[in-house]
């Protein structure tokens, strides 16, 4: 049986970020707010057009950080459950790459926490990403924006 509450999933599946909504609210009437974030491949990347990205994990290791990730979302703020899912493997421009869900009884508390975990998720899930673009293959290294982003949380009181 899947916990609907909290629930982390890595897949080479396509992803249905509508279906993990339906999943996460479960009909659940304590749920005020539910936010979603979908994380897409684009096309271009560092001014080079992307045919295809692939992405690559260690399972159990991955599953593990992210869980660690939405426990600590769940500490920060009065969230009625998360769910991320999150795809590996071979992708193309337009595809879903990874589904964040969270619900609280109110807004505020459902929008910082899928902030969060979508920042969190950028610097601390283990994931390596490789694109092939019109001048072959190559590995995409962290950005300075996602170590910022999480920064944020670390010197930001306010979240808490």
């Amino acid at each position: 049986m899947v916990d609907p509450v909290n629930y982390v999933h890595v897949q080479s599946e396509p992803l249905d970020p509508h279906r993990e909504v339906d999943q996460l609210r479960a009909d659940n009437p304590m749920i005020g707010a539910v936010v979603s974030f979908i994380g897409l491949m684009r096309d271009m990347n560092e001014g080079d057009k992307v045919d295809r990205l692939f992405l690559e994990h260690y399972p159990g290791m991955t599953e593990k950080a992210l869980l660690k990730i939405v426990e600590e979302a769940s500490r920060r703020w009065d969230l009625q459950g998360c769910r991320v899912v999150h795809r590996v493997g071979e992708m193309r421009p337009t595809d879903p790459i990874v589904v964040v869900v969270v619900a609280s009884s109110h807004r505020k508390e459902a929008f910082l926490g899928c902030e969060f975990v979508i920042d969190y998720l950028k610097t601390q899930a283990p994931f390596w990403k490789k694109e092939l673009t019109e001048g072959g293959e190559r590995w995409v290294d962290a950005r300075i924006s996602d170590d910022e982003a999480e920064e944020k949380w670390r010197s930001d009181s306010s979240d808490d």
